[in-house]
Protein backbone atom coordinates (compact mmCIF):
# COMPACT_ATOMS: atom_id res chain seq x y z
CA UNK A 1 0.00 0.00 0.00
CA UNK A 2 1.42 3.40 -0.96
CA UNK A 3 2.20 5.55 2.04
CA UNK A 4 0.48 8.93 2.15
CA UNK A 5 2.97 11.82 1.93
CA UNK A 6 2.89 14.47 4.64
CA UNK A 7 4.46 17.92 4.56
CA UNK A 8 5.45 19.60 7.81
CA UNK A 9 5.30 23.41 7.58
CA UNK A 10 7.34 25.05 10.31
CA UNK A 11 8.55 28.57 10.94
CA UNK A 12 8.58 31.28 13.52
CA UNK A 13 5.53 33.25 14.62
CA UNK A 14 4.17 35.37 11.80
CA UNK A 15 6.50 34.07 9.12
CA UNK A 16 3.57 33.32 6.82
CA UNK A 17 2.87 29.60 7.32
CA UNK A 18 -0.89 29.96 7.13
CA UNK A 19 -0.65 32.17 4.03
CA UNK A 20 1.50 29.51 2.36
CA UNK A 21 -0.97 26.76 3.27
CA UNK A 22 -3.92 28.80 2.10
CA UNK A 23 -2.13 29.24 -1.24
CA UNK A 24 -1.80 25.45 -1.39
CA UNK A 25 -5.54 25.13 -0.84
CA UNK A 26 -6.33 27.61 -3.60
CA UNK A 27 -4.05 25.80 -6.06
CA UNK A 28 -4.65 22.20 -5.00
CA UNK A 29 -5.50 21.17 -8.56
CA UNK A 30 -7.97 18.53 -7.46
CA UNK A 31 -5.69 16.94 -4.86
CA UNK A 32 -7.47 15.62 -1.76
CA UNK A 33 -5.59 17.39 1.00
CA UNK A 34 -6.09 17.28 4.76
CA UNK A 35 -4.64 19.66 7.31
CA UNK A 36 -3.41 19.42 10.89
CA UNK A 37 -3.18 22.89 12.43
CA UNK A 38 -1.34 23.35 15.73
CA UNK A 39 -2.21 26.71 17.29
CA UNK A 40 -0.44 28.49 20.14
CA UNK A 41 -3.20 30.16 22.12
CA UNK A 42 -6.87 29.50 22.72
CA UNK A 43 -8.37 31.17 19.64
CA UNK A 44 -8.30 29.04 16.49
CA UNK A 45 -7.35 31.78 14.03
CA UNK A 46 -5.37 29.67 11.56
CA UNK A 47 -8.07 27.01 11.21
CA UNK A 48 -10.68 29.71 10.64
CA UNK A 49 -8.53 31.34 7.96
CA UNK A 50 -8.41 28.03 6.06
CA UNK A 51 -12.03 26.95 6.42
CA UNK A 52 -13.17 30.51 5.72
CA UNK A 53 -11.55 30.56 2.29
CA UNK A 54 -14.61 29.02 0.63
CA UNK A 55 -12.67 26.43 -1.40
CA UNK A 56 -14.22 23.02 -2.05
CA UNK A 57 -10.80 21.46 -1.49
CA UNK A 58 -10.78 22.64 2.14
CA UNK A 59 -13.92 21.71 4.08
CA UNK A 60 -14.55 21.67 7.82
CA UNK A 61 -13.76 17.94 7.93
CA UNK A 62 -10.45 18.43 6.15
CA UNK A 63 -8.96 20.63 8.87
CA UNK A 64 -8.09 19.20 12.29
CA UNK A 65 -7.07 21.74 14.90
CA UNK A 66 -4.86 20.92 17.90
CA UNK A 67 -4.85 23.52 20.67
CA UNK A 68 -3.78 21.46 23.70
CA UNK A 69 -0.17 22.54 23.53
CA UNK A 70 2.85 22.47 21.28
CA UNK A 71 2.55 19.49 18.93
CA UNK A 72 6.20 18.53 19.28
CA UNK A 73 5.65 17.98 23.01
CA UNK A 74 2.28 16.19 22.78
CA UNK A 75 2.84 13.73 19.94
CA UNK A 76 1.41 10.77 21.87
CA UNK A 77 -1.65 12.57 23.19
CA UNK A 78 -2.51 14.72 20.18
CA UNK A 79 -0.61 13.88 17.01
CA UNK A 80 -1.23 10.11 16.85
CA UNK A 81 -5.02 10.31 17.42
CA UNK A 82 -5.32 13.20 14.94
CA UNK A 83 -3.34 11.41 12.22
CA UNK A 84 -5.36 8.26 12.80
CA UNK A 85 -8.58 10.24 12.40
CA UNK A 86 -7.47 11.44 8.97
CA UNK A 87 -6.15 8.07 7.82
CA UNK A 88 -9.27 6.19 8.88
CA UNK A 89 -11.62 8.33 6.82
CA UNK A 90 -13.68 6.48 4.21
CA UNK A 91 -11.73 8.37 1.54
CA UNK A 92 -8.25 9.11 2.96
CA UNK A 93 -6.41 12.25 1.87
CA UNK A 94 -3.81 12.12 -0.89
CA UNK A 95 -1.52 14.51 1.00
CA UNK A 96 -1.45 15.72 4.60
CA UNK A 97 -0.23 19.21 5.50
CA UNK A 98 0.85 19.80 9.11
CA UNK A 99 1.30 23.37 10.32
CA UNK A 100 3.22 23.51 13.58
CA UNK A 101 2.85 26.38 15.98
CA UNK A 102 5.46 29.10 15.76
CA UNK A 103 7.02 27.78 18.96
CA UNK A 104 7.41 24.16 17.90
CA UNK A 105 10.56 22.20 17.18
CA UNK A 106 10.02 20.17 14.00
CA UNK A 107 12.38 17.29 14.78
CA UNK A 108 10.36 15.66 17.62
CA UNK A 109 7.34 15.67 15.32
CA UNK A 110 9.30 14.08 12.47
CA UNK A 111 10.48 11.41 14.92
CA UNK A 112 6.84 10.45 15.56
CA UNK A 113 6.53 9.38 11.92
CA UNK A 114 8.90 6.55 12.75
CA UNK A 115 6.43 5.02 15.18
CA UNK A 116 5.15 1.69 13.77
CA UNK A 117 1.46 2.71 13.73
CA UNK A 118 2.33 5.76 11.62
CA UNK A 119 5.33 4.60 9.61
CA UNK A 120 3.41 1.92 7.71
CA UNK A 121 0.87 4.45 6.43
CA UNK A 122 2.53 7.88 6.18
CA UNK A 123 5.92 9.30 5.18
CA UNK A 124 7.31 12.82 5.62
CA UNK A 125 7.53 14.14 2.07
CA UNK A 126 9.39 17.18 3.36
CA UNK A 127 9.84 19.75 6.10
CA UNK A 128 9.25 23.28 4.78
CA UNK A 129 10.62 26.10 6.94
CA UNK A 130 9.04 29.51 6.33
CA UNK A 131 11.24 32.48 7.22
CA UNK A 132 10.13 36.07 7.76
CA UNK A 133 12.76 37.55 5.44
CA UNK A 134 12.68 41.17 6.70
CA UNK A 135 12.90 40.07 10.34
CA UNK A 136 15.77 37.69 9.63
CA UNK A 137 17.59 40.29 7.55
CA UNK A 138 17.33 42.70 10.47
CA UNK A 139 19.44 40.28 12.50
CA UNK A 140 16.85 39.02 14.92
CA UNK A 141 18.04 35.41 14.44
CA UNK A 142 21.69 35.99 13.57
CA UNK A 143 23.24 33.57 16.12
CA UNK A 144 25.57 30.91 14.70
CA UNK A 145 23.96 27.54 15.64
CA UNK A 146 27.33 25.84 16.23
CA UNK A 147 28.63 28.69 18.39
CA UNK A 148 25.32 28.79 20.24
CA UNK A 149 25.54 25.07 21.04
CA UNK A 150 29.06 25.56 22.42
CA UNK A 151 27.97 28.53 24.52
CA UNK A 152 24.98 26.66 25.88
CA UNK A 153 27.21 23.80 27.04
CA UNK A 154 29.37 26.28 28.93
CA UNK A 155 26.54 28.42 30.30
CA UNK A 156 23.13 26.73 30.78
CA UNK A 157 21.53 30.08 31.55
CA UNK A 158 21.58 30.75 27.80
CA UNK A 159 18.79 28.19 27.46
CA UNK A 160 16.23 30.84 28.23
CA UNK A 161 18.11 33.96 27.20
CA UNK A 162 18.02 33.21 23.46
CA UNK A 163 14.98 30.97 22.86
CA UNK A 164 14.00 32.62 19.60
CA UNK A 165 17.42 32.11 18.05
CA UNK A 166 17.41 28.46 19.12
CA UNK A 167 13.99 27.83 17.62
CA UNK A 168 15.03 29.49 14.38
CA UNK A 169 18.22 27.43 14.18
CA UNK A 170 16.38 24.17 14.82
CA UNK A 171 13.72 24.90 12.22
CA UNK A 172 16.40 25.50 9.59
CA UNK A 173 18.36 22.42 10.65
CA UNK A 174 15.36 20.16 10.06
CA UNK A 175 14.23 21.74 6.78
CA UNK A 176 14.18 20.14 3.33
CA UNK A 177 13.14 23.44 1.75
CA UNK A 178 13.37 27.00 3.11
CA UNK A 179 10.94 29.68 1.96
CA UNK A 180 12.18 33.26 2.39
CA UNK A 181 8.77 34.89 2.61
CA UNK A 182 7.81 38.57 2.30
CA UNK A 183 10.51 39.00 -0.33
CA UNK A 184 8.75 42.12 -1.59
CA UNK A 185 9.80 43.90 1.62
CA UNK A 186 13.54 43.52 0.91
CA UNK A 187 15.68 44.97 -1.85
CA UNK A 188 17.82 42.68 -4.01
CA UNK A 189 21.05 43.36 -2.10
CA UNK A 190 19.52 42.60 1.30
CA UNK A 191 17.89 39.44 -0.05
CA UNK A 192 21.22 38.22 -1.45
CA UNK A 193 22.91 38.69 1.94
CA UNK A 194 20.06 36.90 3.74
CA UNK A 195 20.01 34.04 1.23
CA UNK A 196 23.74 33.44 1.72
CA UNK A 197 23.39 33.58 5.52
CA UNK A 198 20.51 31.10 5.56
CA UNK A 199 22.21 28.78 3.05
CA UNK A 200 25.28 28.58 5.30
CA UNK A 201 23.07 27.14 8.08
CA UNK A 202 21.48 24.40 5.97
CA UNK A 203 22.35 20.78 5.32
CA UNK A 204 23.92 20.06 1.91
CA UNK A 205 21.32 19.95 -0.84
CA UNK A 206 18.63 21.95 0.97
CA UNK A 207 17.42 24.80 -1.24
CA UNK A 208 15.97 28.22 -0.52
CA UNK A 209 13.24 29.93 -2.53
CA UNK A 210 11.66 33.36 -2.19
CA UNK A 211 7.95 34.11 -1.95
CA UNK A 212 5.55 36.99 -1.59
CA UNK A 213 2.51 36.53 0.67
CA UNK A 214 3.35 32.82 0.94
CA UNK A 215 2.52 32.13 -2.70
CA UNK A 216 4.46 29.34 -4.38
CA UNK A 217 3.60 26.71 -6.96
CA UNK A 218 2.31 23.48 -5.45
CA UNK A 219 4.97 21.58 -7.39
CA UNK A 220 7.70 23.49 -5.53
CA UNK A 221 6.36 22.60 -2.09
CA UNK A 222 5.06 19.06 -2.55
CA UNK A 223 6.73 15.97 -3.98
CA UNK A 224 10.10 16.49 -2.30
CA UNK A 225 10.34 12.78 -1.48
CA UNK A 226 12.57 13.44 1.53
CA UNK A 227 11.39 10.55 3.76
CA UNK A 228 12.57 12.75 6.61
CA UNK A 229 11.75 10.14 9.25
CA UNK A 230 14.65 8.06 7.85
CA UNK A 231 17.11 10.95 7.91
CA UNK A 232 16.94 12.21 11.50
CA UNK A 233 20.64 11.82 12.27
CA UNK A 234 21.52 14.42 9.63
CA UNK A 235 19.06 16.94 11.09
CA UNK A 236 21.14 18.00 14.08
CA UNK A 237 19.28 20.12 16.59
CA UNK A 238 20.36 22.44 19.37
CA UNK A 239 17.86 20.56 21.53
CA UNK A 240 18.93 17.00 20.66
CA UNK A 241 20.23 16.35 24.17
CA UNK A 242 17.17 17.82 25.89
CA UNK A 243 13.85 16.23 26.76
CA UNK A 244 12.00 19.55 26.76
CA UNK A 245 12.35 23.06 25.42
CA UNK A 246 11.34 26.35 26.96
CA UNK A 247 7.70 27.09 26.23
CA UNK A 248 7.60 28.83 29.59
CA UNK A 249 9.60 31.58 27.90
CA UNK A 250 6.43 32.56 26.01
CA UNK A 251 2.99 33.76 27.01
CA UNK A 252 -0.30 34.16 25.18
CA UNK A 253 -3.78 35.41 25.98
CA UNK A 254 -6.98 36.39 24.17
CA UNK A 255 -8.51 39.86 24.19
CA UNK A 256 -12.21 40.51 23.67
CA UNK A 257 -12.60 43.74 21.67
CA UNK A 258 -15.54 46.01 20.82
CA UNK A 259 -16.47 46.92 17.25
CA UNK A 260 -13.66 48.78 15.48
CA UNK A 261 -14.85 51.77 13.48
CA UNK A 262 -11.50 52.64 11.88
CA UNK A 263 -9.43 49.55 10.95
CA UNK A 264 -6.45 51.61 9.77
CA UNK A 265 -6.26 53.53 13.05
CA UNK A 266 -6.60 50.32 15.05
CA UNK A 267 -3.78 48.71 13.04
CA UNK A 268 -1.56 51.63 14.03
CA UNK A 269 -2.54 51.10 17.68
CA UNK A 270 -1.55 47.43 17.42
CA UNK A 271 1.82 48.41 15.96
CA UNK A 272 2.37 50.85 18.80
CA UNK A 273 1.47 48.28 21.44
CA UNK A 274 3.81 45.73 19.84
CA UNK A 275 6.70 48.18 19.97
CA UNK A 276 5.99 49.35 23.52
CA UNK A 277 5.42 45.91 25.06
CA UNK A 278 7.69 43.78 22.84
CA UNK A 279 4.77 41.69 21.57
CA UNK A 280 5.84 39.12 18.99
CA UNK A 281 2.52 38.34 17.35
CA UNK A 282 -1.12 39.48 17.34
CA UNK A 283 -3.81 37.88 15.21
CA UNK A 284 -7.57 37.60 15.26
CA UNK A 285 -10.94 38.72 13.94
CA UNK A 286 -12.70 42.04 14.45
CA UNK A 287 -16.18 43.38 13.81
CA UNK A 288 -16.56 46.67 11.91
CA UNK A 289 -19.84 48.64 12.14
CA UNK A 290 -21.76 48.68 8.87
CA UNK A 291 -19.72 45.84 7.34
CA UNK A 292 -21.18 42.36 6.87
CA UNK A 293 -17.71 40.78 6.64
CA UNK A 294 -15.33 40.07 9.48
CA UNK A 295 -11.95 41.79 9.56
CA UNK A 296 -8.82 39.64 9.81
CA UNK A 297 -5.88 41.25 11.63
CA UNK A 298 -2.34 39.83 11.41
CA UNK A 299 0.42 41.59 13.33
CA UNK A 300 4.11 40.59 13.36
CA UNK A 301 6.01 42.96 15.59
CA UNK A 302 5.06 46.44 14.42
CA UNK A 303 4.01 45.26 10.92
CA UNK A 304 0.23 44.87 10.77
CA UNK A 305 -1.97 43.67 7.90
CA UNK A 306 -5.75 43.61 7.86
CA UNK A 307 -8.41 42.54 5.35
CA UNK A 308 -12.02 41.32 5.17
CA UNK A 309 -12.23 37.57 4.53
CA UNK A 310 -15.89 36.43 4.76
CA UNK A 311 -19.36 37.35 6.00
CA UNK A 312 -20.25 36.76 9.63
CA UNK A 313 -22.37 33.60 9.67
CA UNK A 314 -25.94 33.37 10.92
CA UNK A 315 -25.83 32.58 14.61
CA UNK A 316 -22.13 33.37 14.86
CA UNK A 317 -21.14 35.72 17.66
CA UNK A 318 -20.18 38.97 15.97
CA UNK A 319 -17.40 39.97 18.33
CA UNK A 320 -13.75 40.90 18.17
CA UNK A 321 -11.13 38.45 19.45
CA UNK A 322 -7.37 38.95 19.30
CA UNK A 323 -4.59 36.53 20.32
CA UNK A 324 -1.56 38.25 21.84
CA UNK A 325 1.73 36.27 21.92
CA UNK A 326 5.01 37.38 23.43
CA UNK A 327 7.77 36.55 25.85
CA UNK A 328 6.78 35.56 29.38
CA UNK A 329 5.89 38.51 31.58
CA UNK A 330 3.62 40.39 29.17
CA UNK A 331 1.84 43.30 30.87
CA UNK A 332 -1.64 42.01 30.11
CA UNK A 333 -3.63 44.84 31.78
CA UNK A 334 -1.59 47.52 30.00
CA UNK A 335 -1.96 45.82 26.61
CA UNK A 336 -5.69 45.35 27.11
CA UNK A 337 -6.11 48.99 28.13
CA UNK A 338 -4.08 50.26 25.16
CA UNK A 339 -6.23 48.28 22.71
CA UNK A 340 -9.53 49.07 24.46
CA UNK A 341 -10.32 45.44 25.22
CA UNK A 342 -10.56 43.00 28.09
CA UNK A 343 -8.99 39.61 28.65
CA UNK A 344 -11.39 36.89 27.50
Amino acid sequence: MRRIPATVVTGFLGAGKTSLIRSLVENAGGRRMAFLINEFGELGVDRELLTGCGMESCTEDDVVELTNGCLCCTVADDFLPAIAKLLDRAVPPEHIIIETSGLALPKPLVKAFGWPEVRARVTVDGVVAVVDAPAAAAGRFADDPAALATARAADPSLDHESPLAELFADQLACADLVVLNKADLLDAAAMLVLSRDVAARLRPGVKTVTARHGRLAVEVLLGLGAAAEDDLAARQSVHDAEDEHGHDDFDSFVLALPDIADPDAFARRIAGVAATHDVLRMKGFLAVPGRARRLVVQGVGNRVDHYFDRDWRDGELRAGRLVVIGRAGLDRPAIAAALGGSEA
